[in-house]
């Protein structure tokens, strides 16, 4: 399918797929430079929230490409078989044909493509791109058919156009993509159809005998098989086809076929071709290894152009141009680097010439980690797929067509990384720069497919969140672009939304409009579907218990409208939990210590609380997702994990779920296989970041380089406690907890310390209540703060401090507290550091006048008094100095809170609060 299995069956997730690179003019392409990405003019750029982005079909399965009629339907396949066309006047998606070619295996192959033909509204042809098993022998069939007067397919009409072999071991890499120029030219995509996954994510270039089909050297790298390949033929009325003039090869080419356009591709999944210029655009998924080797480059996914025909390189090159090592798989012995002005195809598994033409260069390209040349795409898994190009047309009559701005955009889409991109080329269509598009409101899904309707707006195919199973949320959108004006935004809350009968609640409205500024009518649904106020801020009484659904429905002058609700339950109120304790509850210390703590909870429908249903839990979050600074002051659950955060946050649920099967083994399974393995933990990290195969079947797993080896590891420590059923680190109601998970860490991070009640319901639902403490180290990096105001981070440290600069702490206990330690430098400057409270204009509770150290690698440790306020206060250390020079003040390393009693040194303070 889309990308190598490599890929997809990554083992936590990483579907890095496989790509192909484009034919971009050879010679005439200038050297990118490295910061072209930041020369994006967005001076007009329209406004996000004038795209709408609209589901017009829901829950498929599988969806692979599609084609948009003249008279707007939308056609589009299943990789299972089925062909369905949504109708955009009836808004309804019929299935006209389900093909008997069916997936010939688990995860790839199928019903891959399909196209209209260019005067469909003439002759109602279609072409289709799947798979057909006869016996023992299996091909890629790409067949014409007819629509029939009454809008069903004619499956008598089939005509094949044209076919080609596969090897049904490889489960990888098959195109399938179609697109015309405007000469009405064919263009048909096909993979390397190669093992990639004993290559250890290099080029596949294994030429002993009995390996054939781990040799892309017999496909992409032959001129005379169509594999691995973008080919163009020129379809003719009686379902034949001729060769254009201008392909690879000419025709009668010995050791040729002439059908190539563009050879050396891995996997060019799906392709477009710009109608005014019918140059080919197609995203090139590459291969798997993390980082360069031996053998080559590591791997890169591209994006590519072709003006004329060409050979991109594979499997002999990647990116712009890296070119690998001829490689023995034999003695594993490393050979001269491929030439690519000269490359030759010596493999006794290719039957055409050996001598091929020039490699090009991919357009744009990236590898798992951050791109030097073009750092806006990110990092992580990868699987490029080419889109349209856009021909603004000022004369179409369209009230949702993309806006003049994406005039000559192309957009361009990755199925892993869930982005598009608009793609600027200069006056002599060489890359100039991109643009992300609907960064905050696009909501991808794993876009699979994407075209430009007759009408200018986007119709996307979206795969959904896992790939090899039945997404719920796979779907047929369409985006349109509103210049007018816009709908209102819907926009309520309440308060008191939980209490006993009679609850009166009041309703606060903060609805907004773009474009209609006032005159904005209301209508308030309390109960049932009547109506019950049209003012802005209504106030209401339940007098029954029950769960209501408020709704707020705002309408503009025009008549356009949002609706927003809210949730109001009448026959219960909260309970009441609160965790407190003797100690200090913000800070714990660098050595060993513990925290005394007692539950309490109060329910005023529960006159008896059961101590069960009181759940109490102590975790020690080594480190945050987000580097946690925010963490002293976050609300957290009891059941908060580091490693299944990273894990969520991460591209693995494109390949695993926790409990069933993908295309990559269940968490669950993995779990159980590594129970009893000692070395589970740290062998998987490192697989986690290498990559590897050979575990579970042909598949292998995706390298992850952009991981750190702490959260590999939190996230294989996530993984690993599935094998059994899950047990919570239960705590009883009150007692001593130990504080030793964070000894000897090079990085301390924090405990939450959690407690939840949930009531026996009332008389409507059961409610849940919780709360939580968060401790902190005593000793505080500079990196660690809450806030910044005219600082800089620099590393652990802070600087480029003057005058009013300020960090803050936020929500800071500082009982059995007294004292304050920084350790700091100041090249040449006294000032003083001041420490407010809840605002930078706050009491003062604590002064330090410090003295320069005489040079900024200088540091030294001194210590400041503080005031205890009572209860807990956002700190803000705001550093004074009125006289000039009053800039470039201070350098902290670290800021220590401590008794004191208490020394404070390089290895913290006790528990504060004994």
């Amino acid at each position: 399918m889309l990308l190598s299995f490599s890929k997809y069956a990554s083992f936590l997730g990483a579907l890095l797929g496989i790509g192909v690179l484009p034919a971009s003019e050879f010679s005439s392409r200038r050297p990118l430079a490295v910061t072209a990405y930041n020369r994006a003019d967005t001076t007009n750029r329209p406004e996000e929230n004038r795209f709408t982005k609209t589901v017009l079909a829901n829950d498929l399965n599988e969806p692979m490409e599609l084609a948009i009629a003249p008279d707007g339907r939308v056609f589009f396949t299943e990789r299972a078989g089925k062909f369905y066309m949504y109708d955009p006047v009836q808004k309804k998606t019929k299935l006209l044909y389900d093909f008997p070619a069916k997936a010939v295996d688990k995860y790839l192959n199928g019903l891959l493509g399909m196209t209209i033909d260019p005067n469909f509204s003439q002759n109602q042809f279609l072409y289709f791109f799947y798979t057909i098993q006869d016996g023992e022998h299996t091909r890629q069939r790409i067949a014409r058919f007819k629509m029939n007067s009454d809008g069903t397919l004619d499956a008598a009409s089939e005509k094949p156009i044209i076919e080609f072999p596969i090897d049904l071991e490889v489960s990888a890499h098959t195109g399938g993509s179609l697109a015309w120029d405007k000469h009405g030219n064919l263009f048909i995509s096909s993979g390397d159809n190669t093992v990639p996954f004993e290559s250890k994510g290099f080029a596949p270039l294994d030429s002993r005998e009995g390996r054939i089909t781990f040799d892309a050297q017999r496909s992409a790298g032959n001129p005379n098989d169509l594999r691995g390949k973008i080919l163009r033929i020129h379809p003719e009325a009686d379902g034949s086809y001729t060769i254009p003039e201008g392909n690879l090869f000419p025709k009668g080419t010995a050791g040729t076929r002439p059908e190539i356009y563009v050879m050396g591709c891995r996997n060019p999944y799906r392709i477009s071709v710009d109608p005014v210029t019918s140059y080919v655009y197609w995203g090139e998924v590459g291969p798997d290894s993390g980082t360069d080797g031996p053998q080559g480059p590591r791997g890169y996914d591209e994006f590519n152009q072709a003006r004329k025909a060409g050979n991109f390189g594979w499997p002999y090159f990647v990116g712009d141009n890296k070119p690998y090592h001829q490689y023995n798989f034999a003695s594993k012995a490393i050979g001269e680097l491929f030439d690519a002005k000269a490359p030759v195809n010596n493999s006794p598994n290719n039957t055409g010439i050996k001598n091929l033409p020039p490699a090009e260069k991919a357009m744009i390209w990236y590898p798992y980690n951050q791109s030097a040349e073009f750092p806006q795409l990110g990092v992580g898994g990868r699987c490029a797929m080419g889109g349209p190009m856009y021909h603004f047309d000022p004369n179409l009559k369209s009230s949702v067509k993309l806006p003049a701005y994406y005039d000559k955009a192309l957009f361009v889409y990755d199925w892993m990384r869930n982005w598009v991109f608009a793609v600027r080329l200069d006056e002599n269509q060489n890359f100039s720069y991109m643009e992300r598009f609907m960064p905050t409101q696009g909501d991808f899904r794993r876009p699979t497919d994407m075209e430009i309707g007759p009408d200018g707006a986007i119709y996307m195919l979206e795969y959904g969140s896992v790939y090899g199973i039945d997404n719920e949320d796979a779907r047929l959108v369409k985006i349109e672009f509103n210049d007018g004006n816009r709908a209102p935004i819907a926009q309520l809350s309440a308060k008191d939304t939980i209490g006993l009968a009679p609850l009166k609640v009041a309703f606060t409205n903060t609805s907004y409009d773009f474009d209609k500024t006032d005159k904005l009518r209301y209508e308030w649904r309390f109960e049932g579907g009547k109506v019950g106020s049209t003012e802005a801020n209504p106030t209401y009484t339940f007098r029954k218990n029950g769960v209501y659904k408020v709704s707020l429905k705002v309408i503009d002058p025009d008549g356009k409208s949002a609706s927003s609700f809210v949730t109001v339950r009448v026959g219960n109120t909260m309970p009441q939990v609160a965790i407190k304790t003797p100690n200090n509850s913000s800070f714990f210390a660098a050595e060993s210590g513990s925290l005394k703590y007692a539950v309490s909870v109060k329910d005023n429908e529960d006159k008896v609380i059961n101590p069960k249903a009181v759940k109490v839990a102590l975790n020690y979050i080594p480190k945050l997702a987000d580097n946690g600074p925010q963490m002293g002051h976050q609300q957290l659950s009891a059941s908060f994990n580091l490693g299944k955060s990273l894990i969520a946050s991460s591209d693995c649920k494109a390949c695993h779920q926790v409990a069933a099967p993908s295309v990559g083994p269940s968490f669950t399974e993995v779990a159980k296989r590594y129970r009893d393995d000692k070395t589970a933990l740290a062998k998987l990290a490192n697989k986690v970041i290498i990559g590897g195969g050979g575990v579970w079947g042909e598949h292998s797993m995706s390298a992850h380089p952009q991981l750190s080896r702490e959260d590999a590891t939190e996230m294989i420590k996530y993984v690993l406690s599935l094998a059994d059923q899950p047990t919570e680190n239960r705590l009883p109601q009150q007692g001593i907890a130990a504080l030793k998970e964070h000894v000897g860490k090079e990085q301390v991070g924090r405990y939450v310390l959690t407690a939840s009640y949930t009531d026996k319901g009332g008389a409507i639902t059961p409610l849940t209540k919780s709360d939580v403490l968060i401790l902190r180290p005593a000793r505080v990096q500079g990196s660690d703060v809450d806030g910044l105001h005219n600082i800089t981070k620099q590393g652990k440290r802070l600087g480029n401090i003057h005058a009013q600069s300020y960090f803050v702490l936020k929500q800071i206990d500082l009982k059995n507290i007294d004292q304050l330690t920084y350790r700091y430098s100041s090249k040449d400057r006294d000032a003083a550091l001041e420490v407010h409270l809840d605002s930078p204009q706050g009491p003062v509770i604590s002064t330090l006048p410090y003295k320069a150290t005489g040079d900024w690698n200088t540091y030294q440790e001194q210590t400041a008094p503080i005031q205890d306020p009572g209860g807990k206060h956002d700190l803000y250390f705001v550093f004074v100095k009125p006289e000039k020079p009053n800039e470039h003040l201070f350098s902290l390393e670290w800021v220590q809170f401590h008794r004191k009693e208490t020394a404070a040194s390089a290895t913290g303070t006790r528990q504060t609060g004994k």
